[in-house]
């Protein structure tokens, strides 16, 4: 198996190294189908990121929201309803046939089976969101661990009282940052540590009352990386109109210009990481091209987890000797699983819970030997397995992934999206479907309605829909967020929230390192900064350590 593949998805060739051999040994996958990158494609493609919309769930009628498309095949029941005893997901079972494809057998069960309206428990008034877990009086968020009073966040954890973040953690009354940490009151900040009142941070730690900065420590008080007093900075600070779209905006370009032409930019991301590569990784120990990765060891090609140990080709976390496995979660030896949690010695499972020794199933839970949601004696489920693999091995299936047709939506309202975008003959290409909009010319206020100034916007304003005039769709500023705008004089939003974050995750998207020099040293070094971005001063991290850290 070891040595140099041809990709049947891309057909490009790809190096199957030892270490990957020793690793899909271990875990029970005879070779990689596809390359890195179409493995993640095909992970991600399995992580839904769709418009919010109510519904009536399948089983009860009951009122609901989910952002699964109105095209998602199988029905959909409320979580609580999905996790009751109301329902058997054994009555759906088939029989297996070996003259077909096995995992044609699964897509077919995949879409016949329910599925829960949404993720995430131990929610208080935050029905209108998704994978969002022990949080309160939050809204069209996705991707939350205990969080309150936030809207418009993905992948934010711990934050409070702040609308508009991405990849945030223990932060609070901020507004549209991106890799904020330990912050109050921050907004328009990227890679802010320990900072407060401040605006238009980049790569700053521990400071205070600070606009437009960068690579700063320990400061206070300064403008553009200039040093003042007090009373200096209150006066400067005020010629800056922060209350007006038109001017935010003209500052956000000067921002990204001083990014660019002014910052110094370390090569990576990693934090206290060692004998490991790739990117955003943290506490990690042995981990090969792994990507978004914390406290994990042994790991190699897993795009983004946390505490993940012997695991391979993954975007799950707390897992431990896994393969393809898409957000799942407290999983131990499997194969092939798709948001999946406390399963073990288990291969091809979709939605199921606390399962072991089952085999191609759907929606079960808490069950033994089982095989497209057929229950077995664990004798007959050993020879059956056996001769299942024998099968999917004899037609190229055992070790690939669920195929593109099982996927809960388009392949546009994903995550696979964002990392790999494509237009819809080249997504239905590879098995792909597209989901088509129909409200691009959708009523409601332009752009050029909205006031441009906080202080200018009407007391009715919450009552109207605004266009986004990128992608046509329709959305409403909500009254608490008014209310927000308002206190911290933030000027209304004209785009949809979730063309908002996906504009504010666009500097996380990139995972091809660049071959580069240190822009103080001039030693060889590979970072993820693509050259269209035009950042002049690249360090070495030794160089950055010295010059900036």
């Amino acid at each position: 198996m070891t040595g140099t593949k041809e990709c049947p998805t891309c057909h490009t060739r790809f190096v199957v190294t030892p270490e990957d051999e020793t690793l899909l040994r271990q875990v029970g996958i005879d070779e990689p189908i596809e390359c890195t990158p179409c493995m993640w494609r095909r992970l991600l493609s399995f992580f839904v990121f769709g418009r919010f919309r109510k519904t009536m769930s399948a089983l009860s009628g009951k009122p609901i929201i989910t952002n699964f498309p109105e095209s998602t095949r199988f029905p959909l029941y409320e979580r609580s309803e999905w996790v009751s005893d109301a329902w058997d997901p054994l009555s759906y079972g088939i029989e297996y046939d070996p003259a077909r494809p096995f995992l044609d057998q699964l897509e077919g069960l995949v879409g016949r089976v329910p599925h829960p309206h949404q993720s995430g428990i131990k929610n208080t008034d935050s029905e209108w969101c998704d994978d969002v877990w022990n949080s309160k009086n939050c809204y069209l968020c996705r991707s939350l661990l205990d969080c309150e009073d936030v809207s418009y966040a993905y992948r934010t954890f711990a934050c409070k009282n702040s609308i508009d973040l991405a990849f945030c953690f223990k932060s609070e009354a901020s507004y549209d940052s991106l890799y904020c940490f330990n912050c109050y009151q921050v907004r328009y900040c990227f890679n802010a540590h320990d900072s407060m009142d401040s605006a238009f941070l980049y790569d700053c730690r521990n400071v205070q009352d600070c606009f437009m900065c960068w690579n700063l420590r320990n400061k206070q008080h300064c403008i553009r990386n200039v040093q003042y007093s007090k009373d200096e900075y209150e006066k400067k600070r005020a010629e800056f109109d922060t209350a007006s779209f038109a001017g935010v905006a003209d500052l956000k370009e000067e921002f990204w210009r001083h990014i660019a032409e002014d910052a110094v930019h370390r090569l990576n991301y990693n934090l206290k990481t060692v004998t490991s590569t790739g990117n955003f990784l943290s506490e990690c120990k042995g981990c090969t091209n792994c990507y978004f990765l914390d406290k994990s060891e042994n790991c190699r090609h897993v795009f983004r987890g946390f505490t993940d140990t012997d695991t391979i080709y993954a975007v799950a976390s707390m897992c431990e000797k896994c393969a393809l496995s898409s957000l799942d979660a407290y999983i131990y030896e499997t194969v092939a699983t798709s948001h999946c949690t406390s399963c073990r010695y288990s291969a091809y499972l979709d939605y199921c819970e606390e399962c072991e020794y089952c085999f191609g199933c759907v929606g079960l839970r808490k069950k033994q030997y089982c095989i497209l949601n057929k229950q077995y004696s664990k004798e007959e489920y050993a020879v059956m397995v056996d001769r299942i693999k024998a099968d999917m091995r004899t037609r190229g299936e055992w070790g690939a992934f669920f195929p593109y047709g099982a996927g809960y939506c388009g392949y546009n309202f994903t995550v696979a999206h964002w990392y790999f975008p494509e237009t819809k003959e080249s997504a239905e290409r590879f098995g792909a479907r597209w989901e088509e909009q129909n409200d691009a010319d959708a009523l409601g206020m332009s752009e050029h309605e909205i006031p441009d100034r906080i202080d200018d916007v009407p007391d009715d304003l919450p009552a109207q829909p605004i266009r986004c005039p990128k992608s046509g769709w329709r959305f409403n500023i909500a009254p608490r967020e008014l209310e927000f705008y308002r206190k911290y004089r933030i000027p209304v939003p004209h785009h949809h929230f979730d063309v908002r974050t996906l504009e504010r995750f666009k500097p996380f998207t990139v995972f091809r390192e660049q071959s580069g020099s240190c822009c103080f040293c001039g030693k060889g070094i590979a970072h993820f900064y693509p050259p269209e971005w035009g950042y002049r001063k690249i360090a070495c991290l030794e160089c950055y350590q010295e010059k900036i850290a």
